[in-house]
């Protein structure tokens, strides 16, 4: 007898659109207060889920979807930072 098993859903902040937990990319808020990019998807921490492209990325920015998922405001500093962090996950994989 085959078991279906169940594939975790996210959605993203960016588009909106529910995908799999594996094809999308983890920003991570520590406990520290640091934003992360949890590429394993792995470490402790209050968590948002983005598309892995820069675009669905902008979208975020411009609709304050990471925010919204924080709740609170997100330096830009921070933002400059997660997209080299991001544009350097998409040149490995």
């Amino acid at each position: 007898m085959a078991v279906n098993k169940k594939i975790p859903m996210r959605k993203c902040v960016g588009c909106g659109e529910m995908k799999p937990k594996k094809e999308l990319m983890r920003i991570l808020k520590t406990e520290t207060g640091e934003f992360v990019v949890d590429a394993a998807g792995k470490k402790n921490g209050r968590g948002a889920y983005l598309c892995r492209s820069v675009e669905c990325f902008r979208k975020a920015v411009k609709s304050k979807g990471l925010e919204r998922s924080f709740k609170q405001e997100i330096p830009q500093d921070v933002y400059d930072r997660l997209e080299k962090e991001m544009g350097n996950i998409d040149a490995q994989g």
